[in-house]
Formats: C-alpha cells, structure tokens, sequence
C-alpha cells in the first residue's frame, strides 16, 4: 500500500516543486513505484516533468469538479517507474467551483483509495496556499514533508504551517503524521543558512531530515529542460542531496 506524502509549505518559493519532482525521480530510480499528483494549478510538476501543459487531455481538474478516474487522468515520464497526474492553469478556478460540492474535501483521498495499492509512494505537490486544494492533499495523506527555505522568514512561515497541520489533524485526518522538514536552498557559506538550521533542529530535532538540499546552478536549471537533475546531471550536488533524502525517506516507513 503506497505511502502518500503531501509536499507543502504555505510560502511559496521554499523549493516546494523542486522537492516534489526530484524526490519522485529518485525514489523511482531506487525501484520504487512513485506517482505524483501536480494539484498547483502553476503545473510546474508537470512541465518539470517534460509534460506540456497546454495540450494535455485529462488533468487533475478533471478528477476534482467532472468526476474523472484518476487512474485515467495518469501519463507516464521518462523517469522508469514514475507516473504522473498533470495540471494546468484549467485548476485556477477550481477552489471557487469546488465551493459547492458536498464532501468537497474528500475527493482526492477517495480517488486515491482506488489506485494507492499501485504504488510505494503517492507524492503530492500542494498550492502555496491553504484552499480546498491543499485540504484535499492533506485529508488523503499519511504525512507531510515541509521544504523550509534557509531565509530570514523561515520560522515565521513554518509556524503558520504547523498550525494549519494540528487544525487538520484534529479535525479531519487523525492519522496524518509529520514526514520531516527538508531546509532547501542551504548555503553553508552564508550565516543565515546555518542559524536557520540551528533553530529549525532545537525546535524539531528528530523531524529535521539530516539532508539538506544546497543552492546549486544545476538543480535551478533543470526545470526549463524537462528533466528531474538526475536526468540532467546526476553527478551534481543537487542531484546527490536528493538521493540522500530519498534513502531517508524510504527509511521512514
């Protein structure tokens, strides 16, 4: 049964598509089956998978507001063993129209009740925003992994977040755990970087994933290409960050 991970952070910017499509492509080359689920009607998944956003048939839009199977909405990548459900601009509008949809938050969890068995991990590339979007990713996941950027706001950002995930929690999804926060964006030259993580470890200790993801020119280009960095340059260190947080990842479970 696959472990759903939703990818979410409420500020925008932190490396959260980043972390979505390169964590995916490196689970997948360690022989997992991974599917990610692009519900951030930016779609920059989708293109930084090589999808082309404007021609495709069957988008995540599809499976919230006309009923679609999301088993028919999936496409494949170059990446073996990686699938995925795209989204275009098409889900702008979808948190006005999901408004009056009875049961309106539990759309996405019963979709992928039908597909989970599939595959090892379910990751899910959330808006910067708390819609019903982000509700739904978090009403279906098993846990939340939070990309923290190393800047100045980090912390503030983080604690809105953290109250959004116990307001959930308590709510409506019992079960939904903390997977780890990832600091992105690290610079260990720059002192900002490490007080954040020296802040961000005394708060959290054990829920700090030990990778850290560097800035790095590679990681940064490889979204105009299409390709996840292992594809564009697996020798990198943003490429080698992310198989060091997959293996952390797999560890988890």
């Amino acid at each position: 049964m696959g472990r759903i991970i939703s990818i979410v952070n409420q500020k925008g910017g932190v490396g959260k598509t980043t972390t979505s499509v390169n964590l995916a492509a490196a689970l997948a080359i360690l022989k997992k089956k991974v599917l990610i689920i692009d519900i951030d009607p930016q779609g920059n998944s989708t293109s930084g998978l090589g999808l082309p956003k404007e021609n495709l048939v069957n988008t995540v839009y599809d499976v919230f507001i006309d009923k679609t199977k999301i088993e028919n909405t999936i496409k494949n990548t170059e990446v073996d063993n990686l699938h995925i459900v795209p989204s275009n601009n098409d889900l702008i509008g979808a948190n006005i129209e999901l408004h009056t949809i009875e049961n309106k938050e539990k759309i996405l969890k019963n979709q992928i009740d039908n597909i989970k068995f599939k595959y090892d991990f379910i990751l899910i590339d959330c808006p910067p925003s708390l819609g019903y979007l982000t509700l739904n990713a978090l009403v279906a996941s098993d846990s939340i992994l939070i990309p923290l950027q190393c800047e100045f706001f980090a912390m503030e950002g983080l604690a809105q977040l953290m109250n959004t995930f116990n307001l959930i929690k308590k709510r409506l999804n019992t079960k939904l755990k903390i997977e780890g926060i990832v600091l992105t964006m690290f610079d260990n030259k720059t002192h900002i970087s490490g007080e954040v993580e020296n802040e961000v470890r005394k708060h959290f200790s054990n829920k700090v994933f030990k990778t850290t993801i560097p800035r790095n020119s590679k990681l940064a280009e490889s979204p105009s290409f299409g390709k996840p960095i292992m594809l564009y340059d697996i020798v990198s260190k943003g490429s080698t960050s992310y198989f060091l947080l997959a293996k952390e990842v797999i560890n988890n479970g």
